[in-house]
């Protein structure tokens, strides 16, 4: 087995046949050359073999798409959750459902949440079809402006919690304390859940890139008994600044986008950091198959980033055994100043890919050309 160097003297195991064909498309394998840095060079020029469907996802007549970044596939692998915010940018004071699932068709058949969820940001859907989802605000009013009186808060504070739904929207497990709690307790701004095959439960809390933020990733129980948690704010080894989002692949090791950092943070499952890529970009979404392929939604370099001008947004596409990068659907909008494109990434059974998108409002779903 030959291997690739990385800058930081880790190596990349690469097999003989990858390596004959990185060096057959060395533009689709640039990516290959792996780096622990900032410096690493931007996985911009990849192909793009998908092509756009917008408007697949059939509303209910009258209402409109508000922001979404939780997508994520049901049990059957064709039909597609989502968590959506109501029709704006929050579900506070809304009467609509938030979670909604839609059939192969693009048909919603079913919706539930409706004032339990106050901004609905990570989806997971675990092997037996459960959707679980991170509420990462609450539905306290926002302090008055000068001059402007107070708005009382409301009776009941929800919010900052994870939701275990059954299919049907029963609810099975919360998280963390209604209306949010920082460490010791739990949770503060949670961003992403993910449960491994032998149930223990990760959540990625933190928000925020102020100093002194939570920034950590939380490990449960199948009961939802908190077992440990790692990591706090910061540009280091073991720090975190927006830890946005998660996955597990094929070898169990859990992958952490730790987006405020531009980069993936590849652990064990206690916690031990085993490898860090930069090479996917800045990570808002990350989805890992069945086979390793690794979907990784950068939502915020380019135009909106001054510090990244130089790296496209879009979806990357690779290995996460290998971390070679080798396809990109890029944003068409190159100069947009908002949240864009997808933030949160879902793959179905057949390969077609489905972007929960904020600034944009709405769910694109990608189909090989």
């Amino acid at each position: 087995m030959n291997t690739i160097a990385l800058l930081n003297g880790r190596t990349l195991a690469l097999r003989i046949g990858v390596l004959g064909l990185l060096l057959a498309a060395p533009l689709a394998f640039a990516s290959a050359q792996q780096a622990t840095g900032p410096s690493v060079a931007p996985t911009n020029d990849l192909p793009n073999p998908y092509r756009t469907v917008e408007g697949w996802a059939k509303m209910p007549q009258g209402r409109t798409w508000g922001s979404t970044s939780a997508v994520g596939i049901a049990k059957d692998g064709q039909s597609v959750w989502v968590g959506e915010r109501c029709g704006t940018n929050s579900c506070v004071g809304s009467d609509l459902d938030p979670i909604l699932l839609f059939d192969p068709t693009g048909k919603l058949v079913r919706s539930f949440g409706k004032g339990m969820i106050a901004w609905p940001h990570g989806l997971h859907v675990d092997f037996d079809g459960n959707v679980w989802v991170t509420d990462a605000r609450d539905n306290r009013p926002a302090p008055a402006r000068a001059g402007q009186p107070e708005t009382p808060a409301p009776a009941k504070i929800y919010g900052h919690q994870i939701i275990k739904f059954s299919p049907t929207g029963e609810v099975l497990l919360r998280l963390g304390a209604e209306g949010g709690a920082k460490e010791p307790g739990c949770c503060w701004q949670p961003n992403a859940v993910t449960v491994a095959r032998n149930g223990d439960i990760f959540v990625a809390e933190g928000h925020s890139s102020a100093p002194g933020s939570t920034a950590r990733i939380v490990k449960f129980d199948k009961t939802g008994k908190l077992l440990m948690s790692w990591g706090k704010f910061g540009k280091g080894e073991g720090e975190f600044d927006q830890p946005h989002a998660l996955a597990i692949d094929s070898q169990d090791r859990l992958f952490v986008g730790d987006r405020g950092n531009n980069r993936i943070l590849i652990y064990t499952q206690d916690g031990k950091l085993l490898d860090t890529w930069y090479q996917f970009s800045r990570a808002s979404g990350i989805f890992i198959d069945k086979d390793d392929t690794m979907y990784v939604a950068d939502s915020e370099s380019g135009s909106i980033d001054p510090s990244r001008k130089a790296w496209l947004r879009g979806i990357r596409i690779g290995s996460a055994r290998t971390g070679v990068v080798t396809m990109l659907i890029p944003d068409p909008d190159v100069d947009s100043r908002n949240t864009s494109p997808a933030e949160g990434v879902a793959v179905d059974s057949r390969g077609i890919i489905y972007g929960a998108e904020v600034g944009p409002r709405a769910l694109k779903r990608y189909e090989k050309r």
